[in-house]
């Protein structure tokens, strides 16, 4: 069986435990996404804009931070490429994959993101992340400035890998990952 093989399988039986999740678990991971940011403000003084994203169906969504500080969402563009953009008040509109972001004339560079927050279909105990296969993310973080900034997986704990989960060469781990019953960063 191939990497793309089991990756697949893995990816269903996890959209099938994540979408079987209560909504108020969820809301509990999007609370302690809320704990994680409130500490990282206190103890970062100069934050730029913290990186999340459109939430998908049964995603946890963390939108809600946008009350609190400057959020920048992602575009994904044409050659799996990913670009984050200030959440202005402007309209957001459908990128390449069809997700709503914004369409701003210009992107945020490495040096302006102080956190990414990422969605994840599973993370394993090796923090590797299984996400919907578009490689979006493992390839802005192939690159080394976007590999230094913090990028946090979310997910409620039903979805966390007891087992390793297939790994690409081209996969890259997170710095942590927060559920409604952990914090691991």
């Amino acid at each position: 069986m191939t990497i793309y093989e089991k990756k697949k399988l893995e990816r269903d039986m996890f959209r099938k435990i994540r979408d079987a999740i209560p909504h108020f678990q969820r809301e509990n991971v999007e609370k302690n996404v809320k704990i994680y940011v409130d500490s990282f403000l206190k103890e970062h003084k100069n934050i730029g804009y913290i990186a999340i994203y459109w939430p998908l169906k049964n995603e946890v969504d963390i939108r809600s931070l946008k009350e609190k500080i400057p959020l920048a969402l992602p575009r994904c563009k044409d050659k799996k490429e990913l670009l984050f953009y200030p959440w202005d008040e402007n309209p957001l509109t459908k990128d390449s994959e069809g997700i709503l972001s914004p369409n701003n004339s210009f992107s945020l560079t490495h040096k302006e993101i102080s956190m990414i927050l990422v969605p994840c279909l599973s993370v394993d105990k090796n923090l590797m992340r299984l996400g919907y296969g578009g490689g979006y993310f493992d390839k802005l973080r192939s690159d080394k400035n976007w590999r230094d900034i913090p990028c946090i997986g979310v997910l409620t704990s039903n979805c966390l890998s007891t087992n390793p989960l297939t790994r690409a060469e081209w996969d890259v781990p997170l710095s942590g990952f927060i559920t409604e019953k952990e914090i691991f960063v």
